[in-house]
């Protein structure tokens, strides 16, 4: 599988300047950090969680872990945990198991994103496949995503 026809066509769309980046096989946004020989904190992971058995989406840079007692008081629930893959890999069709990329927004899937983020000119992140990663622009992910910028991270 490639980049996944649905991302491709809302960044051609959105008319954002990305480029495509083919690597090693990986199945963590640490290994796609390691094998792009980048900081995992400019690589964006996404990390999904059952908040009162609704889904939810915490995208936060690859190097970092995430806090479920920091998503839990964010979210208002009672009852925060991470999602094992059966359970979210149905809202990702198009996308190999585990590899989406960080637009809640595409999926109809409420997300958060880890301030630490923000501070990178530019991020990489999954593009559907665990062989292909998309770079852009921080700037133009903010103005796509349009994403809430949290604390969700162990400090």
């Amino acid at each position: 599988m490639s980049v996944t026809k649905k991302l491709d066509d809302f960044l051609k769309t959105n008319k954002v300047k990305f480029e495509k980046i083919t690597h090693a096989e990986t199945f963590t946004s640490q290994e796609t950090a390691q094998v792009e020989h980048l900081p995992g904190k400019e690589v964006a992971k996404v990390v999904m969680a059952k908040a009162d058995g609704k889904d939810i989406m915490a995208v936060l840079p690859a190097s970092f872990k995430l806090d479920l007692t920091k998503l839990k008081k964010l979210v208002g629930a009672k009852d925060v945990r991470l999602a094992s893959e059966q359970e979210f890999t149905k809202l990702f069709p198009d996308c190999d198991k585990g590899a989406m990329p960080p637009f809640g927004n595409l999926y109809k899937v409420p997300f958060y994103v880890d301030s630490a983020l923000a501070e990178n000119s530019e991020i990489v992140f999954n593009a559907g496949t665990h062989k292909e990663s998309i770079k852009m622009a921080y700037k133009d992910y903010a103005r796509l995503a349009k994403p809430e910028l949290v604390d969700l991270v162990w400090r």
